[in-house]
């Protein structure tokens, strides 16, 4: 998954939902999509979760797991479509709402068309593989078999602030391994240099009192002290 291109600072503010009980009601299934997403960064994934919503009851969560796993199809909205589809006894899930932290790509979007999902709320865009109206919008294809609404921005603020929070720290661990490799490389070389040294030295002291007289061009028998 690509690191999204966040909005500036000004735009990131969520408006004041409070007053609106279904803004309220997408803000709590956000939250535990949030929550999800949190279970990634902590499995070294990148932070996104999802949850789906059914009689206004949560029963499926999922969060990525694509390098855990080994599969590139382990994103947040596939494990959490999947394991609702596994409480329901149906993949077709057409009285189901999915909550998600980012907007879902190409994959996900497809994902959840075929699984009938009513509607799908979620958080941050994706300005680089979002497939709900940043890069294409396959949710506006009215030749489809299915109609899936779609909102976006609940959270927005919190949900980019975990993904930056994310990419940043990931940035700068990768920069001090760097640093790391560079002076442990530049320490190797110094010390293969310094062995150099003491051995080009040993092999140019000379084993015996002829050996030195040899190499200065004097004669041993000449110096009293030989």
């Amino acid at each position: 998954m690509t690191e999204p291109t966040l909005p500036p600072e000004a735009s990131l503010a969520s408006p004041d939902l409070s007053m609106d009980p279904a803004l309220e009601r997408d803000r709590r299934y956000m939250q535990a999509a949030l929550d999800e997403a949190r279970l990634a960064e902590a499995a070294g994934e990148v932070p996104v979760g999802a949850v789906v919503v059914w009689n206004d009851t949560i029963i499926a969560r999922g969060h990525n797991l694509p390098i855990r796993s080994v599969d590139p199809s382990a994103h947040a909205e596939m494990q959490a479509l999947r394991a609702a589809a596994r409480v329901i006894g149906n993949y077709r899930m057409p009285e189901c709402e999915l909550y998600v932290t980012l907007e879902p790509c190409v994959m996900c979007s497809g994902a959840i068309l075929h699984a009938r999902i009513r509607h799908v709320v979620f958080g941050a865009t994706d300005p680089k593989t979002g497939a709900a109206g940043s890069v294409l919008n396959l949710f506006e294809q009215a030749q489809l078999n299915h109609q899936t609404t779609i909102a976006g921005g609940v959270m927005a603020d919190a949900c980019s602030r975990m993904l930056k929070d994310f990419f940043g720290g990931r940035r700068r661990a990768q920069k001090a391994a760097q640093k790391a490799a560079q002076e442990a490389a530049q320490e190797a070389v110094q010390e293969a240099v310094q062995e150099a040294a003491q051995v080009a030295r040993a092999s140019d002291a000379p084993a015996c009192a002829h050996c030195a007289a040899a190499a200065t061009d004097t004669d041993p028998s000449q110096n009293p002290d030989a």
